[in-house]
């Protein structure tokens, strides 16, 4: 199991924390760095400005928005962060939601797994260097009776930049394994994974060429010490968000994902005060058990003890999303997640 680490979104007075983070990361030997885009600034210039000042970690989009750029325009951004980073890029992709998608975008929600597929078929068309010709029901390239043509991209550093799809469901887990490389996972619990990767696997099965090896990556938030009550207080504001903020009442995807784990009268009680406004409450009414098995908590063993459940399960990437009071909280459970994961490698091979 490799491990990545997750800068989230910036823009948010964190982001020369976040780029000490991920030089660090770099010069620890993690992975991936992933960076996200809501609406405020793209993830692609975040990126690129991290690209340019590491050396070796990968460079992962987590995720570009689909409604947020045409699919030329995204095969445009993945082939230059390739080429100028040296072939570290890692493509993710997600619809965001219809609040997003709609009122900020100006892009019809409706059928996302129609829109995606496609979108996913039109950039793998640009970056593999071949013609942009598609006729689909969401998207026509090029448009009809016009002077457009089918053009090339003109430079390609790789023609097979990896592509993950960020999935709650279980129609757009198996989406993720039909066409994608790997998968973005948020909120992932081990013993919660079975299912999810049991529609992965259903969605690898109907791929016309599965890939060679597929990425279940699992981002999860991660503050460390002695206390783990004050470990759990730490993150609980993250998911929090998520499950009360990010999208309506009547269609909250992690949300969702909570209820669907068990959680639904907690959930309810959450998102009610998170749409009140009522965010510390919102946070404080999280089942500790949610946050316990969604994170990892604690001193070094405790967080490699978690970290062994992950990997144990089957996730091959696990991507930490340090929390802490100040960036030097940040940086200390950063490199502890490092010293856990080197305890993983080096545990004998017969261990349980």
């Amino acid at each position: 199991m490799r491990l990545g680490l997750s800068c989230g979104f910036f823009g948010q007075g964190r982001d020369e924390e976040n780029l000490a983070l991920a030089r660090r990361a770099d010069e620890l030997g993690v992975d991936v760095v992933w960076a996200a885009e809501a609406y405020g600034p793209d993830v692609v210039s975040v990126l690129a400005w991290i690209g340019a000042q590491t050396e070796r970690i990968g460079l992962g989009a987590g995720v570009m928005q689909i409604p947020a750029r045409t699919p030329a325009a995204t095969a445009m951004a993945a082939s230059g962060l390739d080429s100028l980073s040296g072939g570290r890029f890692r493509l993710g992709l997600g619809v965001s939601g219809p609040q997003v998608s709609e009122g900020w975008h100006g892009v019809p929600f409706a059928k996302p797994l129609g829109r995606t597929r496609e979108y996913v078929d039109i950039v793998r068309l640009a970056l593999e260097h071949r013609p942009v010709a598609y006729q689909g029901e969401h998207f026509t390239l090029p448009l009809p009776d016009g002077p457009g043509k089918a053009l090339r991209l003109t430079q390609v550093h790789r023609r097979q930049i990896p592509v993950y799809l960020a999935a709650v469901g279980p129609k757009n887990l198996q989406l993720a394994g039909e066409i994608a490389d790997g998968w973005l996972g948020v909120f992932v619990a081990p013993d919660y994974f079975a299912e999810q990767r049991t529609e992965i696997e259903a969605g690898l099965g109907r791929g016309a060429e599965p890939p060679a090896s597929f990425d279940t990556s699992a981002t999860v938030a991660l503050a460390t010490g002695p206390d783990l009550e004050a470990c759990a207080r730490t993150v609980s504001p993250y998911p929090a968000l998520y499950l009360g903020g990010m999208g309506s009442r009547k269609q909250n995807f992690y949300h969702q994902l909570a209820c669907r784990m068990g959680y639904e009268t907690e959930a309810d009680r959450v998102q009610d005060l998170y749409l009140e406004r009522r965010w510390a409450e919102a946070a404080a009414a999280l089942p500790p058990q949610f946050v316990d098995d969604t994170s990892l908590l604690g001193d070094v063993d405790r967080v490699t003890e978690r970290m062994r459940r992950y990997a144990d399960a089957g996730i091959t990437t696990l991507t930490v999303a340090p929390w802490g009071a100040d960036g030097n909280a940040r940086m200390e459970a950063l490199e502890t997640a490092v010293e856990a994961h080197r305890r993983l490698g080096t545990r004998p091979a017969d261990a349980p």
